[in-house]
Order: C-alpha cells, then structure tokens, then sequence
C-alpha cells in the first residue's frame, strides 16, 4: 500500500521556492528506530506537533514523503487569518454561543501562536500585518457590515473596520468593488520560509525528520510505521498528510476532498506601483465562492492566487490561468510580465471547519483545513500536543465538530464537487 500525491506533479519553481531559506539537511529514514511519537508529513501540522511535542518533553520523528513543506505548506498564499472558514454568526446558530466561543477564542489563538512561533525562533519570512475582504456584489455590504458590529458587540472585538465604497481608494487601487472589511488582527507572510524555520526549531528541539521515506503501511498492535527502508515503533501516531492521504488511511479519506489551487508572482513592482494597488500592504481577497487572494512579496511582487480544479492534473498555463483573474482586479497589470506560476493540493471538507479526531486511542488525524490552513494548521500541532499529553478538552471541541463525508465516498465526490462548483462560479458572476 502507497500513498500517491493527488495531483500529477510537474516541477516548477515558485517563488516562494525560489526565494527560500537554508534548509536543514535532512536524511532519508533507513532501519529500525523507536519514538514516543510518530508523524506523517511535514507540512504545518506536522512540524507544529513536533515541536510542541518536542518541547513537552517528547521524542519524536517526522516521517515526510517528499521533502519538508512540498504540499500546500510551502505553496499556498501566506494569509493567516483569524476566526473560521465560517463566520461568526452562522457558527453561532450551527453550534451555540458557548462552543462558538470557544472556536473564536481558539482562531485569535492561533493567529497569535504563528505570530509566537515566529517572534520566538527567529523565522525570516517577511511577516507583515492586516488583511482586506472585498465584497465583489454590493449587496454583500451589508453582511459585512453586520458582521463588524456583530464581533465588536457580541465579542468586544474591534480589530475589524467596516470600509465603505467611497473610501475604497484608501484600500486598494482596483474599481471592481463595494465595499471592505479592513481586518486590522491578521497578518501574511512568506508560507514556504515560514515551515522552513519551524522544521529548524523542531530540529533544534530534538525532532527527527526523515525526507523521501514515504509510509507505504502501518500496523496497530504494536503501532509500526513502515517505509521502503526503514520502519518506527511509536506509543502515538498522527496523520498529518492532510490531501496527499490517500490510500494509506481510507476510514478519514471520504471526509475530505483534495483541490488544486494555483498562485502566479509578478516581476517586482516599483514602490510607486506597489503603493497604488495595495496602500496599506496588507493581504486581500474577494467574497467570491472560489476566492481570489493577493498581496505584495518582500521585494515588492504582486502574490496572485486564483482558479482551482479538481483534476490530478494541472493547467499547463498557469501564469495564463490565474493572469486572467488578476488583470480582472488590476487591469493597469496588463503588461506586467508574470515571472512565477505554481499550485499546489489542498484538501477541503463539506462544512469548510477542520477535521480532527482518532482512530483509535493513540492514532490522531488533523486534516481538512479548506484554505486555512496557515493558523488553523500550526494551532492544530499545538493542540494535539495538549491531547497527547492528557488535557484533551480543546481537541474534542474540534474533534466534536459535525463533519461529514462527501456524498458517495472518495468515487463520486469528484463529479459532485465539480457541479457544486460550477454552480457557485455561476452565483459569483450574478
């Protein structure tokens, strides 16, 4: 049994790739070894776990497939926003204003462990503040609206900031929009550096990772993880291989469903043009159902995201791909030369929250992290930290969360997904 990358990959340098720290040399895992625990990926789970665990005392060995951050660690667009994938509201008629709570308090956590890990080991990875949500239809200015002073009055939160379309310009150097929340409590950064130098502070901390040593099975009683070279004996594994998990554990597969998102990097802007489309240099997306994200690099390149599929494969243009929809926010870009273009696999669920739970007593799983994965992802390692150590009560909040599995399991999700999407890229356009 193997477990496959979903998507056919084809190398390409992005520009987080291109522009990346030092990495720590890493070896391939050959023998016999023993772990207090074992984990699988080395993604933004599976480093955080690492090291909170590491740091509580732990021994433990990363087991990576490809090399550190390869997935959508090191491929995706740097936003670290607070809250959930679902607001604050809808959380709150879905599970009650106590567990809401709870989730909000967790997601200012989380935003604020990134921000932690950063401060505290010292990662070069051009860590800058704000993020801005476009409404792309005026008639979602008054849910935003609604939502800025449902935070500040329910949950004396004021780090959001409600910009109306008259102050657009203020925001961003685009006319495609209504409206704005300026949220003044999220930063972005450099996604790929980011997981670099927690690998570094695990390695630091006593971590093992072993690079190319792919889990091909895993048995329970005693928990033995095997590689073509080697295999680890461990009291507790995690699943930390979020949408590259496949195969090697079908009874989680089915409650996720990998998609491939792309991103393109401009040539670098001059401050002047920098300035003019993004004032206050901060993240940004739109309200769209397939959201498009942005922001500016350390040396002044505009970060694109846009598009998905949902193929094995990758669009063989990507720079024409996700071009089209950045030239629809900044046609004054038409002629700017796109120097960088890359995806990578994330996976989603069906109610877009993250996917926690056990298999059994010392077999964890986090997964499902539908775009947010930056905080949610690094508070997750610290969270089953906390549960592998005995306090258990924050992991079951997440783990209690009603996830279901995609309608007709891991055959018909694809064609199901597909129709979902088109449907809500049809919504998005009226």
């Amino acid at each position: 049994m193997s477990i496959q990358p979903y998507c056919g990959y084809t190398p390409m340098t992005s520009y987080y790739e291109a522009t990346e720290n030092n990495r720590s040399p890493c070896r391939i895992l050959q023998g016999s070894e023993i772990a207090d625990v074992c984990i699988i990926g080395a993604g933004y789970t599976g480093l955080s776990s690492a090291l909170h665990l590491a740091n509580r005392g732990y021994k433990v060995i990363v087991l990576e497939a490809e090399s550190v951050a390869f997935g959508a660690s090191g491929r995706n667009g740097g936003h670290v926003g607070i809250g959930q994938r679902a607001d604050q509201a809808e959380l709150e008629s879905q599970y009650g204003h106590e567990t809401s709570s709870l989730l909000w308090d967790m997601g200012l956590e989380a935003v604020d462990t990134v921000k932690n890990l950063i401060s505290t080991h010292n990662i070069d990875c051009d860590l800058k503040y704000g993020d801005m949500h476009f409404a792309h239809k005026s008639k979602l200015c008054e849910d935003m609206k609604k939502e800025v002073e449902f935070l500040a009055g329910r949950y004396n939160f004021h780090d959001f900031e409600y910009i109306p379309q008259e102050r657009l310009h203020e925001a961003i150097g685009s006319n495609g929009f209504y409206g704005a929340i300026w949220d003044k409590a999220s930063c972005h950064l450099h996604p790929l550096n980011y997981a670099l130098g927690l690998a570094d502070a695990a390695i630091n901390a006593g971590v093992k990772i072993y690079e190319h040593s792919r889990v091909i099975s895993y048995s329970c009683s005693p928990l033995v993880i095997r590689t073509p070279n080697g295999q680890i004996t461990a009291s507790e594994m995690i699943l930390a291989c979020n949408g590259y998990i496949e195969k090697l554990e079908p009874r989680i597969n089915g409650y996720i469903m990998p998609i491939n998102n792309f991103v393109i990097a401009t040539e670098p802007l001059s401050d002047e043009v920098a300035q003019s489309i993004i004032p206050k240099d901060t993240s940004m997306a739109d309200s769209r159902f397939v959201i498009n994200y942005w922001k500016l690099s350390g040396d002044n390149r505009l970060i694109f995201g846009g598009g998905e599929n949902y193929r094995r494969k990758f669009p063989r243009d990507i720079k024409g791909f996700v071009g089209k929809y950045m030239r629809q926010i900044y046609p004054q870009l038409a002629n700017t030369q796109i120097d960088y273009g890359w995806g990578g696999t994330l996976a989603i669920t069906m109610n877009r929250l993250p996917h926690f739970g056990r298999i059994q007593d010392n077999i964890w799983y986090l997964q499902g992290y539908s775009g947010h994965g930056v905080p949610t992802a690094t508070f997750a390692g610290k969270l089953v930290a906390e549960a592998i150590s005995g306090k258990l009560e924050r992991f079951d909040i997440m783990s209690n969360l009603s996830t279901r599995r995609f309608p007709g399991g891991t055959l018909l999700r694809w064609p199901g997904m597909v129709s979902a999407m088109l449907y809500y890229s049809l919504r998005d356009r009226f």
